[in-house]
């Protein structure tokens, strides 16, 4: 439910974003697949019908770039996944590199240091290990008190840890907290599945979130609410988990990476998540236009269109609705706040916009924001 008024309004102070050095284009990924189809087709198949293609991925989805943890692995028709050293415990987690490279952008974009920060809370699709938290493991690279943990809603997982992060604020545990995204989305995915092998990205994402009473005036985003909701669905689903190796003739099936019915989830998810946001307007005794901006989720460029449309009644223009997916790709739950971080700065004082999030579960989580 929403909250129609926040005690101790809260705040956006800072943002982050760490982007990958690698990237792979359309170009490169089908070249990769196709030769991978070529060497593993069964005999007197028609391979013609089994490739992909630049022109299939941008119809499906609008992607023409992904920025990746590795490339030469994802590119390797022999092995179609990264190629990643595993580190020995006393060095610093690929995962927790990425949140710390994000926090430290975010930090310096609210003007605070590492020990003004009294929380941590790494929320994304997929965590490194089951333990020690990574969040733990960022808060004692960086020389934050106070505590931290793991979340996980899959796609919506920022939206919701901004949520948990305001009600540590409200009860008084925290004053300020550091919500970080990191996503190697790169390693979960089948790039060998013609359906999905384009969809995903790697990135890393933060959020400085503040009491407004220990904000600098002016400055940031106030959050006017939250609106969290999750429906139960079995069309975007992973099972990867610890209960894998007791099953031995299953432990290395397909549905061990991520699945889904794209045509299930694009009719279901579309309308649930333009009801969501239009119900949270409402609320406010708002309309669409008093909405500057649409920072929603990364999937799929038809999904955003269509949402947006639902929303404002009519098309949105890329400055009402920034998409950044063809650079990026989908990089689940950094999607939303890496459109934030790249389309605020035309925002002037006043401005109302919302952040939403959508994905496997269903779940769907949006922010109502004012710039300051």
């Amino acid at each position: 439910m929403s909250q129609k008024t926040l005690k101790n309004n809260c705040v956006i102070t800072g943002t982050g974003l760490f982007t990958p050095s690698e990237s792979i284009n359309n170009e490169e990924l089908v070249n990769a697949f196709n030769q991978y189809i070529d060497k593993h087709a069964d005999a007197g198949l028609d391979k013609s019908k089994l490739y992909s293609s630049e022109a299939f991925i941008i119809k499906a989805s609008g992607i023409e770039n992904r920025h990746v943890i590795n490339k030469s692995g994802i590119l390797n028709p022999e092995r179609m996944c990264p190629e990643l050293t595993e580190r020995s415990d006393d060095q610093l987690s690929i995962q927790a590199e990425m949140a710390v490279i994000a926090a430290e952008k975010a930090l310096i974009k609210a003007d605070l240091k590492p020990e003004d920060i009294d929380s941590v809370i790494v929320a994304c699709s997929n965590l490194q290990r089951p333990y020690p938290a990574v969040s733990i493991e960022v808060q004692e690279h960086l020389g934050i008190q106070g505590f931290a943990y793991d979340m996980n809603v899959a796609c919506s997982s920022a939206t919701f840890g901004v949520a948990n992060a305001i009600a540590s604020i409200q009860s008084g545990q925290a004053q300020r907290v550091l919500v970080i995204n990191p996503e190697i989305c790169s390693g979960h995915l089948d790039f060998s599945d013609r359906d999905c092998h384009f969809i995903f990205g790697d990135a890393a994402t933060a959020l400085v979130i503040e009491s407004e009473e220990t904000a600098p005036p002016n400055h940031g985003f106030a959050i006017l609410d939250t609106k969290l909701a999750t429906r139960f669905s079995n069309n975007i689903r992973n099972n990867a988990g610890f209960l894998n190796r007791t099953s031995e003739e299953t432990q290395f099936a397909r549905d061990k990476l991520f699945m889904q019915n794209g045509r299930k989830v694009f009719k279901e998810v579309c309308p649930l998540a333009a009801e969501h946001i239009t119900t949270q307007i409402n609320d406010h005794k708002m309309t669409a236009s008093d909405i500057k901006k649409l920072w929603l989720h990364q999937a799929n460029l038809s999904m955003n269109q269509l949402i947006a449309k639902k929303v404002l009644g009519r098309e949105a223009t890329e400055e009402e609705a920034p998409i950044i997916l063809n650079e990026y790709a989908n990089t689940s739950s950094a999607g939303s706040i890496i459109a934030f971080h790249l389309h605020q700065d035309d925002c002037q004082q006043g401005d109302i916009g919302v952040i939403c999030s959508f994905g496997a579960g269903y779940s769907i989580g949006s922010l109502l924001v004012k710039k300051r």
